[in-house]
């Protein structure tokens, strides 16, 4: 047994208890008043670890202690149900509060120091009472994963859950999700999701919900609020800016991650935010053209082609690469190609074979900003005259998205190339905006 562990048993103290712990330092004495975290696995087993009422953690030697009162006990496991301390309110809408995992429902390890999906939707949901003062919150919790390790089966699973609620009377929903891959299943959700009529809202945060600078609090606040607004899409809801001053709701198609770590890292690419939803609860809606809240009955089109592949165009890429995919009997490949939409000229009769098998192959830009355009240079007319579809200025991984869920559809060419070019959830923008590069 460490010395931090002997120390614990000796005083009497549990993980969890709430302690003032008098330290001498300096020759006088300093008072800290916190929670006893896990003694962190890793340390050498002689500091107390102290979560401040400020949120920030602090270490105290186990030979600077002078004494520890106990304030509180840590309550047992079990004395109260979720159930019986969540407030209804009939004037309230509803909004059904779905958790997938992700930083918005993780916390820190002590024992490794690492960040983990740990949060049930309830504990997230009563972590932040805010909401309840806007909708009546149903949490449920349907995985909880990080969201690298996001699936179709997953996506389709989320689809049906969010169909259930909203045709059982929900106002609307909000999904908790991990922000790495939140557009990816924002974009099959704007596919999935037929006849929608109700928001249903994407949230995530940068930081994990115990640390001082989350963003966790304020992005699920926005989003309950959008989640009750005139509003019937599928939107991501992050901060807009890094102070907690308002949050942006993206278009689900359009939204993307544009930074690892900043509270503001999601972007509307290529066009303007739906809304700006401000911390006093004002919902600024940024433009006309998105699809207001109605009574109809959404239902889920999940059919979806799993053998589709992403790829990146880049310096010295080998045909093998596009072979390897035929070879193993992919149905469709989205090249993130260069620039206008260029691959080297070197891959494009491997690309040539791919289409002359039946394999869709799909153009973007790996510049993100701009569109794609086929016909400036000769690499490009080569690469149409391939039988490649250029995709105008969809993002990457809606491509990606949207090629899953036609081919689920149809292995026609031609008609795969049509519903590639038809703007079914806003994936499109009908001309290039100047307004909306990343500055």
């Amino acid at each position: 047994m460490r010395r931090i562990e002997r120390f614990m048993k000796e005083k009497g103290i549990n993980v969890g208890d709430y302690v003032r712990v008098i330290e001498r330092e300096n020759g006088n004495s300093v008072e800290y008043e916190g929670i006893v975290m896990m003694p962190y696995e890793l340390s050498s087993g002689e500091t107390l670890t102290l979560k401040l009422d400020n949120g920030y953690n602090i270490g105290i030697l186990v030979d600077q202690i002078l004494d520890v009162q106990i304030i509180e006990r840590a309550e047992p496991k079990g004395t109260k149900t979720f159930k019986n301390i969540l407030p209804k309110r009939r004037e309230l809408p509803n909004v059904t509060i779905f958790g997938t995992g992700g930083t918005i429902a993780s916390k820190i390890d002590y024992k490794t120091g690492a960040v983990h999906a740990a949060f049930t939707a309830e504990e997230l949901a009563m972590a932040v009472p805010e909401i309840f003062d806007i909708a009546n919150i149903t949490p449920t919790l349907l995985f909880n994963i990080l969201s690298e390790d996001m699936t179709l089966e997953y996506w389709i699973k989320i689809a049906h859950e969010v169909a259930n609620a909203l045709n059982s009377g929900e106002d609307g929903v909000v999904i908790g999700h991990g922000t790495d891959t939140m557009g990816y299943t924002a974009a099959a959700l704007s596919f999935m999701l037929r006849d929608l009529g109700k928001p249903v809202i994407l949230v995530g945060s940068q930081r994990s919900s115990d640390r001082p600078s989350s963003d966790a609090a304020m992005n699920l606040t926005c989003s309950t609020r959008m989640a009750t607004a005139d509003f019937g899409e599928v939107a991501i809801v992050m901060h807009g800016e890094t102070g907690d001053t308002y949050c942006l709701a993206h278009r689900g198609t359009k939204a993307r991650k544009m930074h690892t770590s900043r509270r503001d890292a999601f972007r509307s690419i290529n066009d303007v935010p739906i809304a700006r939803i401000w911390l006093n609860g004002e919902i600024e809606f940024l433009r006309e053209d998105y699809r207001r809240r109605s009574e109809s009955e959404v239902w889920v089109d999940d059919k979806m082609e799993e053998k589709v592949a992403l790829i990146k165009s880049f310096p010295g890429m080998q045909g093998e690469i596009i072979d390897f995919f035929v070879d193993k009997g992919y149905k469709g490949l989205v090249i993130e190609g260069t620039g206008l939409g260029h691959t080297p000229t070197y891959v494009i009769d491997a690309i040539k074979r791919a289409t002359e098998e039946g394999i869709a192959v799909c153009i973007t830009s790996q510049c993100l900003y701009g569109r794609v355009n086929l016909n400036v240079y000769s690499t490009g007319r080569k690469l149409l005259k391939a039988g490649v579809i250029p995709c105008e200025d969809m993002l990457p991984e809606t491509a990606y998205v949207k090629l899953m869920w036609v081919l689920g559809h149809t292995a026609d060419m031609n008609e795969v190339k049509r519903m590639m070019l038809t703007n079914y959830a806003g994936e499109i923008t009908p001309y290039t905006r100047f307004d909306t590069y990343l500055r």
